[in-house]
């Protein structure tokens, strides 16, 4: 026990004296907690600029365009007289779609007859492209059902009846968890828990490979100097993770309804796990610079195998099952759900226990591998 304690000491301090892993485990917190969720705070894109090409020039046409600019998703950046000169301007990513009205508009409408408009959206960029096509589709619908209700008003059919044949089954879609719908509530959570992984990484791989001669610690079994290493990172991570997992959300307003403590409950195996991995990793690559590449190259897979920027469910068996072995795949399912969505620990068991699992599979290889690089320095 003295060995686990002395051990645990140990490694506080050359957290903090070490200029790589406290830049790395404190400094690097505190950064990105500043200056990672600034591009979101605006939460959903508003007023995407389009052109406006008008081959009509009618009221109709008129309030038409006016209703769209007047949508919170969609701007008429331009009116533009063609086509190929509204193209020169999405070539030049000055605008980002085109509204083409066309010609008799006004007099199809007028004899019943549909009267389809046009929108070309910049589909590079998925989000803008949702945006503009969700914006102008609303506005469209909303536009036609009001249109084909006068009709059946003028046609002398009760205005209720009317209203309802006109939009026979209307949606009302309910945003859970997300009132506002935004970009930022969706993934800051899921960021953070990536955030923390990657600097737990980084920062445990660097100092397993600077390697400690202190009399002490060289004087602890293996088994007793992991586990002083573990509690060591479970010391530091205690002040790190409720300003991250807490303080954050509730600064950026994101909807918390889940039980802190449970919060905390599933985090402690995920920082166990993914302390152990970065000390298995440490082990494996003797160089500082080389588990700093191993950590970069692996960093962008983990954000794919987190199942937040595209579901685990679209992905090959392969990786999917691949994705059991990063914490953080299990542990943004958890956390998130916990915290988010308020669910209980029991409806989490599935997560929660697979970081038990992953946190007992990398300390018993940390522990080989400790008693290994033991033997080979007698």
């Amino acid at each position: 026990m003295n060995g686990l304690f002395a051990a645990c000491r140990i490694e506080l301090m050359r957290i903090l004296s070490l200029r790589p892993a406290f830049s790395v485990l404190i400094l690097a917190a505190g950064i990105y907690a500043a200056l990672y969720p600034q591009p979101y705070r605006n939460e959903a894109l508003r007023d995407v600029p389009i052109a406006l090409v008008d081959l009509d020039g009618t009221d109709s046409s008129r309030q038409f365009a006016r209703r769209v600019d007047a949508s919170a998703d969609v701007a008429i950046g331009a009116e533009l007289p063609d086509e190929p000169s509204a193209e020169r301007e999405v070539f030049a990513r000055q605008l980002y779609g085109i509204l083409v009205i066309p010609k008799y508009f006004e007099r199809d409408l007028l004899h019943g007859r549909q009267s389809p408009v046009a929108i070309y959206a910049d589909a590079s960029y998925f989000l803008i492209y949702s945006r503009i096509s969700g914006g102008v589709s609303a506005v469209a619908k909303t536009f036609g059902a009001e249109i084909e209700t006068a009709r059946l008003i003028a046609a002398h059919v009760d205005p209720a009846i009317a209203a309802a044949a006109s939009d026979p089954m209307p949606l009302t879609t309910v945003p859970l968890f997300n009132p506002q719908g935004g970009y930022a509530t969706y993934l800051l959570p899921a960021a953070f828990v990536l955030l923390l992984q990657q600097m737990l990484l980084i920062g445990v791989g660097l100092l397993g490979t600077l390697r400690n001669d202190n009399l002490a610690d060289s004087s602890a079994g293996a088994l007793a100097t992991v586990l002083g290493k573990l509690l060591a990172y479970l010391i530091l991570e205690a002040a790190v993770l409720p300003f991250y997992l807490i303080a954050l959300p509730y600064l950026y307003d994101i909807p918390r309804l889940g039980n802190p403590l449970i919060v905390f409950a599933v985090s402690l195996p995920f920082v166990l796990s993914v302390s152990a991995l970065g000390m298995v990793v440490a082990a494996l690559f003797r160089n500082p610079l080389t588990v700093q590449l191993v950590f970069a190259a692996i960093g962008i897979p983990f954000l794919f195998l987190a199942g937040f920027s595209w579901p685990t469910e679209a992905m090959p068996k392969a990786l999917h099952y691949l994705a059991f072995l990063v914490p953080s795949s299990s542990a943004i399912n958890g956390i998130v759900s916990v915290s988010q969505l308020g669910a209980p620990l029991s409806d989490i068991r599935t997560s929660f226990l697979t970081l038990w699992a992953l946190a007992l599979f990398y300390g018993c290889l940390a522990v080989g591998l400790e008693v290994r690089i033991r033997r080979s320095h007698r």
